[in-house]
């Protein structure tokens, strides 16, 4: 339920109890305790990342040891078959997400703990998929209509019961022996469109909760082994595209299925209770191995704050904070701070997926020896207020909860390289942060085929990779959640879809993060669409004002990234004319402007579902890595062999890295070159100031009063944020506790306002007398 009805409820509640006398209050009581008008999400369920306890079945059979090496031949096979399973997903897939990799297959424990998942994926899922198990074995399990029978398989998506976000969905079968379950086993895909209201899957645009399409709790959709078609027919009714609603449901069923058949073999083979044991065992090794990792940790706190510019509607600076702290074989993360939930715009989170992607950063990039499963973050403590954006409650929209989510990823990745600075032992490298935005176009409407559908571009994959301490970052080498997904064929996708990449996946110069060793850089993408009744496109990214991704240790952050569009003009028609004139790039399209008469404009990325006539333009580019260390340390050879290749400018190489060449050898002149770099020393000297003057300079009480601004402003309890009343605007800080709701304007009645203010301001000038009837 939500906090409103719990606090109606609550009320109601107490006057009913002041008027009923002790017998009455027993009925009452037990009519309460048997019935439910609504089941929402369980908060004990939601909260808890933690591994469950041993049950007494579990305790049985490990009661007499178990034999290490046939535990890690159980998990060998165990990998192989999710691996088998997540390359049936792969390979016959219909969405672009199963396509190119973003999925996932896995292995629980009867209570839940996912134990094992596919080589390739998401490890993301590992912290998340725990909490649908455990609803579905506290609410269905004893529940006569319901009920778990061999070759069950239920089904969600919704964020709010445990996902990364409501575009993936579920498929979770019970493995059961002589009546007892005894695992889970389950395969999830970044299925894109789920009828929300805009294409796609992720809308940018969603202001309630019922926008964001499906909100599927888990139900079961398969019964002993057969596909419900009611609930199939329901489904596809629910979305815009229903043959992949299906297709993908059944490649769920036959992968989960298949690998059901080669964990049957396991059993068959070395009995339920070793099976048992091995999976038990392993989730108990990584926690104890966890703990001692952070015990091998300096004791210490590091802070790391991040900003976000956008509701994806309007521009504002919203706090993500996070600090760690290392005390012996504890770990505590602490979210206090992060601005509060904004009950009208899709930018919220609830704080599973948050973890999901914390779970991200400690799996690839701090232990990424471990296995796959939930018990590597079960050791540490993760302290956050409810109803800030990060830590969402039941009823704020989330249709773009990656924007939070994703922030989780780079509050543990980017600390990582202090927290194991100073260890002899490492377990992965020494990096700057990895880019962590969604720069890539969803797309939706009637393709050449007459279909109706909605999905993305796998450009989102192609993120740059941050730069490690001993050399460059790769360039769009994978997503933050994923690192063997694809970046996908463009000449696949126009079989299917009625637009064309007219650039695609050329490195855009200058979009580096500077450093010692360059962040991983990213590419351009210019799309344009043709030959379809209705067609359009969106953008779900942040950080075109304010850098997202931050350097390392001196390093500098990625760029900022607008989008940028050109209206009016038909360049397929330009091109079929002119075609010695197919020359695009953003750089040149925006500042040469060459198609007459055309409209040029920039904005920030969060362009709601446009639609798009034939052969407009819409560009933007993927994001960079954070650089690693001075970029006046880099070595000049590698600054001109970039340069070389126009992968950057003269001025960066000169601006940036202080490096002196022969613009026609591209040989470095040493002597200058060093002579330039002891004079950009000697300026930064100059400019250099005592800290206590600095901070006396730099640090305000509040933040500007023009900005809209959420969250802490410094290490406090209390948030700031702009109130938005009948009356206007107004800032409050206050703790999360007090803080009113908070909801943005409508930007059409804002525009209805300034356009009424304009005609009024030009009757009045021009003496006009207009009668108005409604």
């Amino acid at each position: 339920m939500t906090a409103l009805h719990d606090d109606l409820a609550t009320a109601a509640e107490q006057r009913l109890t002041a008027s009923l006398n002790e017998q009455e209050q027993q009925w009452v009581d037990d009519f309460m305790d048997e019935t439910t008008l609504f089941l929402g999400p369980d908060r004990d369920i939601m909260r808890s990342h933690h591994i469950t306890s041993r049950s007494e079945f579990e305790q049985q059979c490990l009661a007499d040891g178990v034999d290490p090496l046939q535990v890690d031949r159980i998990r060998k096979r165990l990998a192989g078959a999710l691996d088998e399973g997540f390359e049936m997903c792969e390979a016959m897939g219909a969405a672009p997400g199963a396509k190119w990799g973003d999925l996932t297959t896995a292995i629980y424990t009867a209570a839940g703990d996912v134990t094992y998942l596919s080589c390739h994926g998401v490890i993301a899922f590992s912290a998340i998929l725990h909490h649908p198990i455990r609803y579905i074995m506290k609410y269905w399990k004893d529940e006569p209509t319901v009920g778990i029978h061999p070759g069950d398989g239920f089904i969600h998506n919704d964020a709010r019961f445990g996902n990364v976000h409501n575009t993936d969905q579920s498929m979770i079968m019970p493995i059961i022996r002589d009546d007892r379950i005894i695992a889970w086993v389950a395969a999830t895909i970044h299925e894109g469109e789920n009828g929300a209201c805009e294409p796609g899957g992720m809308p940018s645009g969603s202001e309630t909760p019922f926008d964001d399409g499906l909100r599927m709790s888990p139900f079961k959709i398969v019964e002993r082994g057969e596909l419900r078609r009611d609930l199939l027919t329901f489904l596809q009714h629910s979305v815009r595209d229903p043959k992949l609603q299906l297709a993908d449901l059944k490649v769920k069923i036959g992968a989960v299925q298949r690998i059901q058949e080669r964990v049957d073999k396991i059993i068959d083979e070395v009995g339920v209770e070793t099976f048992v044991a091995a999976l038990r065992i392993t989730v108990e090794d990584v926690e104890a191995e966890v703990r001692r990792r952070i015990r091998e940790l300096p004791d210490g706190t590091v802070r790391f704050n991040q900003f976000m510019d956008s509701t994806l509607k309007e521009n504002i600076l919203i706090k993500l904070a996070c600090s760690i702290t290392v005390k012996g074989d504890k770990m505590t993360i602490d979210l206090r701070g992060s601005g509060p939930e904004i009950l009208n715009r899709a930018i919220n989170s609830p704080l599973c997926s948050v973890k999901s992607m914390m779970m991200q950063a400690i799996l690839a990039f701090w232990w990424p020896d471990l296995p796959r499963c939930t018990s590597a973050m079960s050791p540490i403590e993760i302290i956050s207020d409810e109803h800030t954006w990060s830590d969402a409650g039941y009823d704020a929209p989330m249709g773009q909860s990656l924007q939070a989510s994703f922030r989780g990823f780079s509050a543990l990745q980017n600390p990582w390289a202090k927290l194991q600075f100073s260890n002899p032992e490492k377990f992965s490298n020494v990096i700057a942060p990895w880019f962590n935005q969604i720069n890539t176009f969803l797309w939706g409407g009637v393709t050449q085929h007459g279909d109706q559908v909605g999905n993305l571009c796998a450009d989102l994959n192609g993120m740059g990779g941050g730069a490690k301490a001993f050399r460059d970052g790769e360039d769009a080498v994978s997503p933050l959640f994923c690192a063997m997904a694809d970046t996908a064929e463009q000449e696949v996708m126009e079989e299917e879809v009625p637009f064309m990449q007219l650039v695609s996946k050329r490195i855009v110069r200058d979009n580096q993060g500077f450093g010692k060793y360059r962040g991983g850089m990213g590419y351009e993408m210019i799309v344009a669409a043709e030959g379809t009744p209705l067609w359009g496109f969106m953008t779900v990214t942040s950080g075109a004002k304010f850098s997202s991704v931050s350097g390392q240790f001196g390093g500098y952050g990625c760029n900022t990234y607008p989008l940028a569009t050109v209206k009016g003009v038909n360049v397929y028609d330009e091109l079929r004319r002119n075609p010695e004139r197919f020359d695009l790039s953003i750089e040149k399209v925006m500042n040469e402007q060459p198609f007459e008469g055309a409209e040029y404009s920039t904005s920030h990325m969060g362009l709601q579902f446009d639609v798009a006539k034939d052969g407009e333009l819409y560009m933007i580019s993927q994001g960079t890595g954070g650089g690693y260390g001075d970029p006046l340390e880099r070595a000049p050879e590698d600054v001109v062999a970039d340069l070389e290749i126009d992968r950057i400018s003269a001025k960066v190489a000169h601006d940036i890295y202080g490096v002196v060449y022969a613009p026609d050898t591209f040989v470095v002149d040493v002597d200058a070159t060093e002579a330039l770099r002891a004079s950009m020393r000697r300026d930064r000297l100059s400019r250099g100031v005592p800290y206590g003057e600095f901070v006396e300079k730099f640090v305000t009480p509040e933040p500007p009063q023009d900005l809209l601004y959420y969250g802490s402003w410094g290490d406090t309890e209390e948030l700031t944020a702009t109130h938005f009343t009948v009356h206007g605007a107004e800032r409050v800080t206050t703790t999360i506790d007090r803080m009113p709701i908070i909801m943005m304007p409508d930007r059409r009645e804002l525009k209805i306002a300034e356009l009424a203010a304009r005609v009024k301001e030009l009757e009045s000038k021009h003496g006009e007398i207009v009668h108005r009837k409604s």
